[in-house]
């Protein structure tokens, strides 16, 4: 298989985790073998020209999860999805998260729906991996069980504190942690990425943004990169990321 394929994929487990978020588990054979965590996928919308990317959440042997919030009329179409439906998937695209020496201790931070795709990359570290998620209150929070089978210590924090501790992400970070990953709002990767460098530790973040072809074709998903003579360059989170080092990205 080349680096990435087009495949039919069987929906074999569907169900809704809040209001707004649903999870699907797909069949996805040499995709699923191919992929890495902090990759996503192109997934086709019946009566729609473009694909809608989604972030693979879990890879187990053949099978591919994605856990995605409807944000448009795209993605509420894919929330009718049934059991046994099959999805039109591209996939796997993008850069993942490079892990690396999974006896280190680190941290994994995600906010909102920045949290599905490090479930994947927090499993094998397992107790050496702090996880700490973000939401906006108690019935936006998903995916701690599934941090919680990984073996990863999690922390809980909520804008509201409606649930777990009463704040920023930020707040929360070990001070043992060799290395921080995280997908999230720009202000959280922002922050990360300054205390990061504050630490003098490592530092990768899954950037989100809009995207049409997902393979950087149609050049529609232009980030700013920085360069080494102290200038920066447009780069584009479907080929180049969506997985950063966070020294290279150029916040503002």
């Amino acid at each position: 298989m080349k680096q990435y394929d087009v495949r039919q994929c069987r929906v074999v487990r569907f169900e809704q985790l809040t209001a707004d978020v649903f999870s699907a588990w797909v069949e996805a054979g040499e995709l699923a073998r191919a992929a890495v965590p902090g990759q996503f996928a192109q997934i086709f919308v019946p009566g729609k020209t473009l694909r809608r990317p989604i972030s693979i959440c879990a890879i187990e042997e053949d099978r591919l999860r994605f856990v995605f919030q409807i944000r448009g009329e795209g993605t509420a179409i894919l929330a009718q999805t049934k059991e046994g439906d099959s999805w039109d998937i591209l996939a796997p695209l993008g850069h993942g998260f490079a892990l690396g020496d999974t006896t280190r201790k680190v941290c994994f931070v995600g906010g909102g729906i920045g949290v599905p795709p490090l479930v994947a990359a927090a499993k094998p570290f397992g107790q050496n991996a702090t996880v700490v998620t973000g939401f906006r209150n108690k019935d936006a929070v998903i995916l701690q069980e599934d941090f919680e089978k990984n073996g990863n210590q999690v922390i809980l924090a909520t804008d509201d504190g409606s649930a777990g501790h009463h704040g920023l992400v930020t707040e929360c970070l070990p001070e043992d942690c060799e290395a921080i990953f995280a997908c999230g709002p720009t202000p959280m990767l922002r922050a990360l990425a300054a205390e990061a460098e504050k630490r003098g530790i490592e530092c990768q973040i899954s950037l989100e943004q809009r995207m049409a072809c997902g393979i950087g074709a149609c050049l529609g998903c232009a980030c700013k990169l920085k360069t080494e003579d102290g200038g920066w360059r447009h780069g584009h989170v479907c080929k180049d990321g969506p997985v950063f080092d966070a020294r290279l990205v150029a916040f503002d």
